[in-house]
């Protein structure tokens, strides 16, 4: 029989083989060390257990996860409410100052930067706010979305997006402003579209009518569907209260561009090895080369199909097949909800030029200084050319050099391997930084490069180089 169906046919048969015999292996963290971590590829399909029973036993244990989890941000960071004079682009919000990563006793940021890599991993001095940061919740994962998301969709659409076994871990003033405005490369002229509202499937309509074509609306619409998720869904082992519909694509990257909602990235095995991911903006998609950060997919349409199929189920189609995975048209509804990504445009950076250079009569001495060092002693621009401030290029830091790997409240605390080039225009608009959000303000990602790349930068040179960020 198999020998007369279309491939297609034969994939969803082996799926629906899979899920029912119930063949593979749940993760589980609790016994794995750094030398012998779980043989897992799977996530778990066939699902014993009620809905009742799974929400009962994690509501019970969520205190002390949260608890534990904000020990562990306690331990590595001050996370107190310190704005600067300088505001986010929509005006909503100032941008965070200060170094925030703690240092380890009787250590300083010059000590540090004296010290071989070797001598630091040896005397365990590492800072652990630069290590990679675990996921609320690392051995369940999934998608965790910030209160002031979680509010703006109940009120628009009634859609619960509210966990029953965690809740978001940051602080709201170390997270982007909200609403973010919108920028549109096709109506420059128009400034923030968004009239400080974020953008629903309610609203849209009037929000964008006569400024997008009808390409740009549909997928804008399909951008703003909710579509099923790995605990977003009807079943027995969802992480919602309801059986829901599912979440959109801009329930993260709001308003084409970021909430820094997170969950872990799709593409590593086992569980306890995944990364935590904070999401990255939407601006400027237009002239970036590869998407995800360790996926390097090589097209927004890329982006987009396989984020249905990997991100939205944790990189497991066989779990997608039984939850209700949403698979659009490539020829169609892909190409409709790109050519709408493709139009966030950065916000407006003034006091750059064409070339993405500071303007000399707009910039302060110290921005001026900052760009020096960004262009020579910092080689910031080797990796952050002007004037997108990216090279389309992953890299690996290789941050094993300085600390042994070790299991981290749930997590595999390793090196991060290659990940992607983030731009860094309208950078002060997305804390918080890194791929994982380890990093909370840009004062803390200039110590962390000063410190890995030994760089040498003195503390005139690292207020000088947060000021020039500031500018793009």
């Amino acid at each position: 029989m198999l020998r007369s169906w279309s491939l297609t046919q034969r994939i969803h048969f082996l799926v629906l083989v899979f899920v029912t015999w119930g063949v593979v292996l749940a993760p589980n963290a609790a016994t794995a060390d750094e030398v012998d971590l779980p043989d897992q590829t799977y996530m778990p399909a066939k699902i014993d257990e009620s809905f009742e029973s799974i929400r009962a036993r994690d509501e019970a244990a969520k205190p002390e996860v949260m608890e534990r989890q904000q020990q562990l941000l306690e331990e590595r960071y001050d996370l107190r409410d310190d704005p600067s004079d300088v505001l986010m682009s929509g005006e909503r919000k100032a941008v965070q100052q200060g170094v925030r990563v703690r240092l380890p006793a009787g250590v300083t940021w010059e000590m540090l930067a004296a010290m071989s890599p070797e001598e630091i991993k040896q005397r365990n001095l590492f800072p652990m706010g630069f290590r990679p940061l675990p996921h609320v919740h690392h051995a369940s994962g999934g998608q965790v979305f910030p209160q002031n998301q979680i509010e703006a969709m109940d009120e628009a659409e009634q859609r619960d997006l509210s966990r029953f076994d965690v809740d978001f871990d940051l602080p709201d003033h170390l997270t982007p402003e909200f609403p973010p405005p919108i920028f549109l490369t096709t109506r420059t002229d128009l400034g923030d579209v968004s009239q400080g509202e974020v953008l629903s499937i309610k609203n849209y309509y009037h929000l964008m009518k006569g400024k997008l074509t009808p390409v740009q609306m549909e997928g804008l619409r399909l951008l703003l569907t909710p579509f099923p998720q790995q605990q977003f869904n009807q079943t027995e082992d969802r992480k919602v209260l309801e059986p829901s519909l599912g979440v959109t694509c801009l329930d993260c990257h709001v308003n084409g561009h970021t909430n820094a909602a997170f969950h872990l990235d799709p593409d590593t095995r086992p569980q306890e090895a995944r990364s935590r991911l904070d999401t990255p903006s939407l601006r400027g998609m237009f002239n970036q080369q590869i998407h995800g950060s360790k996926r390097s997919l090589r097209s927004i349409e890329d982006f987009t199909e396989f984020e249905q199929r990997t991100a939205y189920f944790d990189g497991d189609h066989v779990t997608a097949a039984k939850k209700g995975v949403h698979l659009p048209d490539r020829a169609s509804q892909v190409a409709m909800m790109a050519q709408m990504q493709n139009i966030f445009n950065f916000p407006p950076a003034p006091k750059l030029d064409e070339f993405g250079m500071l303007r000399p009569e707009k910039a302060t001495a110290q921005e001026l200084m900052g760009q020096a060092v960004f262009f020579g002693k910092g080689r910031c621009n080797e990796c952050h050319p002007a004037p997108f401030y990216l090279d389309n290029q992953m890299h690996d830091l290789r941050l094993e050099r300085f600390y042994e790997p070790e299991m981290i409240a749930g997590q595999y605390n390793k090196g991060d391997g290659p990940i992607k080039t983030f731009t860094l225009r309208g950078i002060k608009d997305s804390p918080p930084y890194n791929h994982d959000g380890r990093l909370l303000t840009l004062e803390d990602t200039v110590e962390f490069f000063n410190l890995v790349l030994r760089l040498q930068l003195d503390t005139e040179e690292k207020e000088a180089l947060t000021a020039f960020m500031r500018c793009l």
